[in-house]
């Protein structure tokens, strides 16, 4: 059979390649099979096609991304490739540039590009300064409502730690937040005060019932502890929703001993963390007419080795934190793989693009189980090393048992937005 002319209505994959973690067995990748009815896996049906090895996963959960900053790059690039650069261009252009209809056409955008490569749940940072915050908020409830059935949506407001208070602005943004069903985040680095600004914001989250989501230590100095004074105010004040932390960069750099002290902290304090790799890359440890030095990947097989929940997801997406990228998971998850070792470190890497995200941030489980939704994403590759040697750009998307198209949007389309202001 041809790989791409896989029939519709009830059928049975035969001789499919699963990752044995997500059947629940011990072990690495499986060959079975999976059958579909009704929008859902279910028993063997009579009708059966041999799937020749390729491999089956479950739709992607990509847990950390910054849709209302995405593809801005043709018309504010990072000056420099420096986070100074992009925090300075990033700026300028949202001041200049996010209108209303301006964010719901990129964010529209990079959602048909997830979409196409096997995306069903997406969690988005939306920078939440006034009077920001007053146009990208109702924005994401638009987008969201427009995208249910297709992408599962989250939002979480971010600030810097600088403009958290709890008696100014953010006070009225953290309403916002709650009224739009979202998760209170916030951008956490060295300042003098910064465990009271923690405890603080800890505080309104729950008041209103959300769980936090920071960004942390994303640097290479040693001296940035964010990560531990985030699991010490979550130990100390009990705080009860879940907490996500990405990044962690710091880790990295810092000795050994104080860097597993700290990770002991995180998983005592029940932290879900999240590493991006490939902006990390970009941006860590680069200097003009140097070598770049050190990866920025923070400490995952360590976390991993704790029993810390640790996923990898997108980032940001061809804007000035990172020049490039497109949503797709299994890109990140082969980059991943290259830069932070993962391979020859034993099976169930995987799950950090499927399960972890999805309990990190409450999304529905991914599942392979009879009765559960057939959201699928199929390859022609049978092993890793196939998987993650080639784009895949030939992959199969199931939704709900029927494959949608998987052509990607045409980056003409934003061109009218690059134009002057």
């Amino acid at each position: 059979m041809d790989f791409l002319a896989l029939p519709s209505g009830p059928v049975t994959l035969s001789n499919v390649t699963v990752p044995a973690c997500l059947l629940g067995q011990p072990g690495d990748l499986v060959r079975t099979e999976i059958s579909i009815a009704e929008g859902r896996i279910a028993p063997p049906q009579p009708f059966a096609v041999d799937m020749g090895g390729a491999l089956v996963l479950p739709a992607f959960v990509d847990m950390h991304t910054h849709l209302d900053k995405g593809h801005i790059w043709p018309r504010a690039p990072n000056p420099d490739g420096t986070f100074a650069g992009a925090l300075a261009t990033t700026a300028a252009d949202r001041s200049a540039r996010w209108s209303a209809a301006d964010v719901r056409a990129r964010m529209d955008f990079a959602l048909r590009c997830a979409q196409a490569h096997g995306t069903r749940a997406i969690r988005t940072h939306l920078d939440s300064i006034p009077p920001q915050d007053a146009i990208s908020w109702p924005v994401f409830r638009e987008i969201r409502a427009d995208w249910a059935g297709r992408i599962d949506l989250q939002a979480a407001c971010l600030i810097g730690c600088e403009d958290f208070s709890e008696d100014g602005p953010f006070r009225q943004t953290a309403d916002l937040v709650a009224e739009s069903g979202g998760v209170l985040g916030m951008v956490a680095y060295p300042v003098p005060d910064l465990r009271d600004r923690l405890r603080a914001f800890l505080r309104m989250a729950a008041e209103r019932g959300l769980a936090a989501d920071f960004h942390a230590d994303e640097t290479l100095d040693p001296g940035a502890e964010a990560l531990r004074m985030i699991a010490e105010a979550v130990l100390e004040t009990g705080f009860p929703a879940p907490v996500v932390v990405g990044h962690c960069c710091a880790l990295s750099a810092q000795d050994e001993a104080r860097a597993m002290e700290t990770l002991d902290l995180v998983a005592k304090a029940g932290l879900h963390i999240v590493s991006l790799p490939m902006c990390n890359l970009y941006l860590q440890d680069r200097q003009a007419g140097r070598t770049p030095r050190r990866r920025g990947i923070t400490l995952v097989h360590e976390m991993r080795a704790r029993g810390i929940n640790v996923s990898f997801a997108s980032d940001n997406t061809r804007d000035p934190f990172y020049a490039y990228g497109d949503l797709d998971m299994l890109e990140v998850l082969r980059e991943a793989t290259r830069i932070g070792h993962l391979d020859h470190s034993g099976p169930g890497w995987i799950e950090t693009v499927l399960t972890n995200p999805a309990r990190a941030c409450g999304f529905a489980p991914p599942s392979l189980a009879e009765g559960a939704p057939a959201d699928l994403v199929i390859f022609r590759a049978r092993t890793w090393s196939e998987l993650l040697s080639r784009p895949q750009s030939d992959r199969i998307v199931l939704r709900g048992g029927v494959r949608i198209d998987t052509t990607l949007p045409d980056y003409a389309e934003l061109d009218p937005l690059m134009e002057g202001p």
